[in-house]
This record gives C-alpha cells, sequence and structure tokens, in this order.
C-alpha cells in the first residue's frame, strides 16, 4: 500500500500550531503539528502541566481518504494492534469509547504508536473533526489511564503449536516485512487462515474501507508471499463474523 503520504493540516481549537520543513527522499515537504495547550480546570499537578505543553499530536494523510493518522508522539499499543469497528466493540478501551463520542467517527484503530480514526462519509470535513479527536487524545493521555482495561485477544499472526511449516514462513513473513509497511499507512493485515492455496487475511485500520484495498492484496501481498512461498496460490479478503455480529448486538440496543 505505499502511497505518497502527505502530512495532513493540523486545526483545532485551543492550541497553536508549530510547522516545521521536512523533507521526504527529494520532496520537500510541509508538516503540521498541533501543539496541545492546557484546557481549565486544571489538575493541580505540575507533571501534568508539562507533559500537556510538551504533547505534540501528528496528523499524516493515508491512501483512503476517510482515514486519518494521528501520531501522539507517546506509546498506544506497544507492539500490537487493535481495531474497534463499532461503538460495542470498545468495550475494552477507554480512549476509543471517547472516541466514538464524537460525531462523524465510524471506527478506531490503535497502532503501536498511532491511533488510525475513520470518518463516516467523504462529505465530513476532517477540519471539523480534528479539533474534538485532539482534544480527546490530549485529555485521555492526561488522565493517566490504560489504553485496554481488558486483556486484549491473541492476534492470529502469533505463531501456535498447530501450526504447520507453511502457515509458520506466512506468518513469519507477514510479522516481518508486510505488516510494518501496511502500518505505515495507519492499517494492519491479520492472518485468518490457509486452505488449498488461498491465504485468507483480514485487513483492518485505513485499509478496511479503502480503494486500493484490491491492489495491496494482490500487487502487494499476494506477490511477495508467492515469491517467497511456492505453495501460496492466492490471497483473499475475509470479514469476521464477530465484526458482523457485534454490528448487529449494537443496532439492537
Amino acid at each position: 500500500m505505499a502511497a505518497a503520504r502527505s502530512l495532513g493540516a493540523a486545526a483545532g481549537l485551543g492550541g497553536w500550531f508549530c510547522r516545521t520543513m521536512v523533507r521526504d527522499h527529494n520532496l520537500a515537504a510541509r508538516q503540521s503539528f498541533h501543539q496541545l495547550v492546557q484546557k481549565k480546570p486544571f489538575p493541580p499537578s505540575a507533571e501534568w502541566h508539562k507533559a500537556v505543553r510538551c504533547m505534540f499530536i501528528q496528523t499524516q494523510d493515508t491512501p483512503n481518504p476517510n482515514s486519518l493518522k494521528f501520531i501522539p508522539g507517546k506509546e498506544v499499543l506497544e507492539s500490537r494492534t487493535m481495531e474497534f469497528s463499532t461503538p460495542a466493540a470498545a468495550f475494552c478501551s477507554p480512549l476509543a469509547r471517547q472516541l466514538f463520542k464524537i460525531e462523524g467517527v465510524k471506527s478506531v484503530f490503535f497502532g503501536p504508536d498511532f491511533i488510525t480514526v475513520t470518518k463516516e462519509s467523504e462529505d465530513l470535513d476532517w477540519n471539523l473533526l480534528k479539533p474534538d479527536i485532539y482534544a480527546t487524545i490530549m485529555d485521555f493521555f492526561a488522565s493517566g489511564l490504560p489504553v485496554v482495561t481488558d486483556e486484549a485477544p491473541r492476534t492470529d499472526t502469533a505463531a501456535s503449536e498447530d501450526d504447520d511449516e507453511v502457515v509458520l514462513m506466512i506468518k513469519e513473513l507477514l510479522d516481518t516485512r508486510i505488516r510494518p509497511t501496511v502500518q505505515e499507512d495507519g492499517g494492519d493485515v491479520v492472518y485468518k487462515g490457509f486452505e488449498d492455496g488461498i491465504v485468507q487475511l483480514k485487513l483492518q485500520g485505513s485499509c478496511t474501507s479503502c480503494p486500493s484495498s484490491i491492489i495491496t492484496l494482490k500487487n502487494g501481498i499476494q506477490n511477495m508471499l508467492q515469491f517467497y512461498i511456492p505453495e501460496v496460490e492466492g490471497v483473499e479478503q475475509v470479514v469476521d463474523d464477530d465484526d458482523d455480529n457485534v454490528e448487529k448486538e449494537a443496532n439492537s440496543t
């Protein structure tokens, strides 16, 4: 999903901007930062005061125009990722729950050091959504609450005793060569199965509804897997039944 990335313009309420010039290979791009400032009322903590002053949230475009990557400059989920496709799925994350309270937010995705927010439609202006997202992220990290309160489920890319040699190679290639690249674009890819030469994968984050997701699967992931693993004949995208069930439960309440 390699694509030219332009850093999103940061717009915010109760804050000011610090613009700096960065270079991406031979192209100069303007990178926007949102420096978060204190909001009243303040806790009587000098450390909290200092932490907020030093917090910058960087925004980065993704190949999906409806998804934006927010980089708070702090660890989010260590080395794993989690996707919250509905508010009901965010029961284990205080941060995700708060982000879903923002009108126009469709889904939330956590990476090791970034947060991808997907809006409901292209008609919504990011400049109207970003101030609330900035404030929510700032307030959360100032609170000291954990990003995830309950034990996160094991990712399917983790090696299992039941995996044969081919599946182990697929998972290793996904973890070492493919997932880091996809995460740079604010998404992730999770192994779901291997049957009759077909690798079943689930796209997450900005990749879920990205117009170029098929290109990512076929021209990117499939070609790499076939190059290193002759047993792989193809790749297909799958959607978890759990996601559909969660959405049905949310709509029924």
